[in-house]
């Protein structure tokens, strides 16, 4: 008895109720294979995959792709649109307030806990976002300190 396949990226935005394209699937595969990538660093990557792509058709895509729950939207304050292939687990985020790097953090204890607000206010909760804010190990001042030790 062989083990069942995981599902393609076709079978994936099929099983979405997406229309599949070379378009959608460079896009969905280029997301995955980024970190954090903004808007035009998805485009460079799959216009290399594919050729000619309009900055349109992937703002386009992306959002059909995000509706769908197959990619995850980010934006820092500050910073622009990042997308992400993490989905589906109310993960958070790390970004250096210096190079705009972007890292995922789990939540801070047992399952989503964040989604217990101190007062809901009659809301239905199912996601909270959070963003921690600080120096990446690169910028911090201990990084740059030790670089001019050298």
């Amino acid at each position: 008895m062989t083990a069942p396949q995981p599902p393609n990226t076709a079978d994936e935005l099929r099983g979405a109720g997406l229309r599949v394209t070379a378009a959608r699937v460079a896009l969905l595969e280029t997301v995955r294979a980024g970190d954090h990538l903004p808007v035009d660093a998805i485009a460079t990557k799959v216009r290399d995959r594919l050729g000619h792509i309009s900055l349109q058709a992937v703002y386009e895509a992306l959002h059909s792709l995000t509706a769908a729950g197959l990619v995850r939207r980010i934006e820092p304050p500050g910073s622009p649109a990042r997308f992400e292939g993490r989905v589906g687990d109310n993960h958070h985020h790390l970004v250096c307030r210096s190079c705009g790097a972007v890292v995922d953090v789990d939540c801070a204890v047992g399952h989503a806990p964040c989604l217990t607000a101190s007062d809901d206010r009659g809301f239905s909760i199912d996601e909270a976002e959070v963003i921690y804010w600080g120096l990446c190990p690169a910028c911090s001042p201990r990084a740059v300190t030790s670089a001019s030790a050298l």
